[in-house]
C-alpha cells in the first residue's frame, strides 16, 4: 500500500514538473526578439544591506562607482545593519550614503530593506522611484546599470539580473551553488522571460519600481522568493536581463552551507503557508505563472518529503515484519542512480552551454559536474531537518575580496 502511494506521488511529481522540459528546449532554440524602446536615462537608488561586511563591501562599491551609466542618475545607499565592524565607515569612504540600524528582534534582510527604503523616502522624498538591490559581497559588471536601464525602458518594472559566481573554482560546494544559479539563469528565468512568464528573484541583483511594489512587506527568511510569489499572485511579470551580470560569493564550507540552506528551506515553508491559497486562486483564474511559482515553492518540500517519509515507513515496516528487504533496497538504489544521472545530465548541459561564463579551469568545470548531483542531494536531509528546527536569520561571513571579474 505504501509503495503504491509512493509510486502515485512520484508519478504526480513527474506530471506536475514535466512542463519544465519545455524550458530547456526554449532556452536552447528560441531566439530572443530585441524590443525597441524609447530610451532615456532614469534615476536609480542602489540599495545595499550589509552586516559586518568590511572585508568585501569596498569591492562592490568600487564596481558601482565604475559603472558606464552616468553618475548623476544613480546614488548608492547602504544600510549598516547591526554592524560591529567598519562596514559603515568603509561605505562612506567609498561615496555611499550610509544609514545604520540596530534591532536584534527584527533580524534579516527584509527588515533592513524596509528601514532603508523608509529612511530614503524620509530624506529624499520622491526623488527615487526605481531601486536596485545588491548584497555586499557582489561585484557588478561595468555595464550592469546600463543594461538594467535598457530593460526598464522596454517596459519591464521588476527585473532579475544574471547571477554568476566570484568563486566557482573554490571547491565542490561553491561549484554546486554556482552551477545551480547558472541553471536557474539559463533554463528557468531565461525560458520564462522568452515565453512571457514571470521570472524569480534569486536573492540579489534585481530592480524594482516602487509604484509596483508599494511598501516593502517581505519579511520571511526568503524575502526574494516571497517577492517573486507575491508578484505572481498580483499577476505582475518579473522580467529577466541576461546582459546585467553580477558576481556573487558562494559558501565554501559545508557548515556554512548547511545553515544557509536550512534558512532557505524554512523560508520556503513560510512562503508556502502564506501564499498557497492565493496561488491556488491564481491557478483557478487561469494564470500559469501562479502554477509555476507554486511548483517552485513546493518542490523543495511537498513531494520529496512525502516520498522520503513513505519509503522510510515502508522499510521499517518490512524489517518489523521480517520481510526480505534486499530487493526493496536494490530498487531504491536503482532509483537513486537514475536520479544521479538525470541531475548530472542537467549539470553537464548547463556547464557546456555556459562554458565561457564559468571562471574555472576546464578540468574543474568537468569534475564539478560529477559532484553537482551530490551537492543537490545534500539538500534533502537539510530540508527534512528544517521541518522541525527553529531557524533564525544568521549572516553568512564573506571574506573573498576581488577587485573585478572578466
Amino acid at each position: 500500500m505504501l509503495r503504491q502511494l509512493a509510486n502515485i506521488i512520484s508519478l504526480l511529481f513527474a506530471v506536475m514538473f514535466s512542463y519544465q522540459i519545455v524550458y530547456y528546449f526554449v532556452s536552447l532554440f528560441m531566439k530572443k526578439e530585441e524590443k525597441t524602446c524609447d530610451f532615456r536615462y532614469h534615476r536609480y537608488a542602489v540599495l545595499i544591506c550589509a552586516r559586518n561586511e568590511e572585508a568585501v563591501i569596498a569591492d562592490l562599491l568600487t564596481s558601482i562607482n565604475n559603472q558606464t551609466y552616468p553618475k548623476e542618475y544613480y546614488r548608492t545607499f547602504v544600510m549598516a545593519d547591526n554592524c560591529s565592524d567598519r562596514t559603515a565607515e568603509i561605505a562612506r569612504e567609498n561615496g555611499a550614503i550610509v544609514y545604520t540600524r540596530h534591532n536584534e528582534l527584527q533580524v534579516g534582510k527584509g527588515y533592513a530593506l524596509e528601514k532603508l527604503l523608509s529612511d530614503i523616502e524620509k530624506d529624499f522624498g520622491d526623488t527615487f522611484e526605481r531601486y536596485m538591490v545588491f548584497d555586499a559581497d557582489n561585484i557588478l559588471k561595468e555595464d550592469y546599470i546600463e543594461q538594467m536601464n535598457i530593460s526598464y525602458c522596454q517596459g519591464n518594472r521588476i527585473i532579475a539580473g544574471y547571477i554568476n559566481s566570484k568563486n566557482y573554482d573554490s571547491n565542490w560546494i561553491s561549484a554546486g551553488y554556482s552551477l545551480f544559479l547558472l541553471k536557474k539563469n539559463r533554463y528557468l528565468n531565461n525560458a520564462r522571460y522568452l515565453l512571457g512568464l514571470s521570472c524569480a528573484i534569486n536573492g540579489t541583483g534585481f530592480l524594482f519600481d516602487r509604484e509596483l511594489i508599494g511598501s516593502w512587506n517581505y519579511h520571511t527568511l526568503t524575502e526574494d522568493i516571497e517577492l517573486s510569489v507575491d508578484q505572481a499572485c498580483r499577476h505582475n511579470r518579473i522580467a529577466y536581463c541576461e546582459k546585467a551580470v553580477l558576481y556573487d560569493e558562494q559558501p565554501t564550507s559545508f557548515r556554512q552551507s548547511f545553515y544557509q540552506r536550512v534558512r532557505w528551506a524554512k523560508g520556503y515553508l513560510q512562503v508556502i503557508r502564506k501564499y498557497s491559497f492565493r496561488l491556488l486562486k491564481g491557478i483557478a483564474d487561469g494564470d500559469f505563472c501562479c502554477y509555476d511559482m507554486l511548483n517552485t515553492i513546493l518542490s523543495a518540500y511537498g513531494f520529496s518529503m512525502i516520498s522520503i517519509l513513505l519509503n522510510m515507513a515502508e522499510l521499517v515496516m518490512f524489517i518489523y515484519l521480517g520481510v526480505n528487504v534486499i530487493p526493496y533496497i536494490d530498487s531504491i538504489l536503482r532509483s537513486l542512480v537514475k536520479a544521479y544521472l538525470l541531475i548530472y545530465a542537467v549539470g553537464l548541459l548547463t556547464t557546456v552551454t555556459e562554458w565561457n561564463n564559468i571562471s574555472s579551469s576546464d578540468f574543474h568545470k568537468l569534475i564539478y559536474t560529477f559532484t553537482f548531483p551530490i551537492f543537490l542531494a545534500t539538500y534533502v536531509p537539510i530540508a527534512f531537518y528544517a521541518l522541525f528546527a527553529r531557524v533564525s536569520w544568521v549572516p553568512i561571513k564573506h571574506t573573498l575580496s576581488v577587485s573585478r571579474q572578466s
